[in-house]
């Protein structure tokens, strides 16, 4: 995984890097927002830490252009403590936010929550275990069947992105599979019926997304 850390206190970027490194992560480093939008521009980025104050432009436009062309997750770090300012850290579209100072420990802790590395997926009510290959809803165990958790899971490991049949059927059923392709819109129907209606979405002669309704 790689993890972008931008701010201009550089005593802070390193302690962030170290810990990172630390925990098995491939850092990168800037230390304004043009040099963080070029990192993101030329790297193949998972997360992208951002300092909220940051000469030439600040954590949060960076964070705006993330958002509008990437699925990067972005956390976002500041020294402003107000209830508003945070507010409008995630309305720019920030998946996390925190306050400095902080501890080290507690931003390696929501960052890997943020990347799924504790194996768990959560949107709203519903929750997907990929070590248990479970599916809850509200706490309650769905009892999905094995080729229902392997769709639900690729679906949530590309939330947003439009898959095909093809590639569903690929990742699932294996690229030896000689059934039709039918069978993946009957399993998503069985699918659709436990988790309900509005989470995957299809798209016309294109194929099925994952969306979450609540965003």
């Amino acid at each position: 995984m790689n993890i972008l850390i931008a701010d201009d206190e550089e005593y802070m970027v390193k302690i962030v890097k170290a810990y990172f490194e630390k925990a098995g992560f491939t850092t990168y480093t800037a230390n304004d927002g043009q040099e963080a939008l070029n990192m993101l521009y030329n790297e193949q980025i998972d997360l992208a830490i951002l300092d909220w104050m940051m000469p030439q432009i600040s954590g949060i436009e960076v964070c705006k252009e993330i958002k509008a062309n990437s699925t990067v997750k972005v956390l976002m770090l500041t020294a402003k403590g107000e209830i508003d300012d945070e507010l409008y850290a995630l309305q720019a579209g920030a998946d996390d936010y925190v306050r400095k100072p902080f501890d080290p420990r507690i931003l390696l802790a929501r960052a890997k929550k943020m990347l799924h590395l504790d194996g768990q997926y959560t949107f709203g009510q519903i929750k997907v275990d990929l070590e248990a290959q479970k599916i809850y809803h509200a706490g309650e165990d769905l009892h999905v069947t094995n080729k229902e958790f392997q769709l639900m899971k690729y679906f949530v490991q590309h939330e947003g992105k439009v898959l095909t049949r093809k590639a569903l059927l690929d990742h699932v059923w294996g690229f030896d599979y000689f059934g039709e392709e039918r069978t993946v819109d009957t399993h998503i129907r069985r699918l659709r019926e436990k988790i309900g209606d509005n989470w995957i979405k299809t798209h016309r002669g294109m194929g099925y997304s994952f969306e979450n309704p609540d965003k």
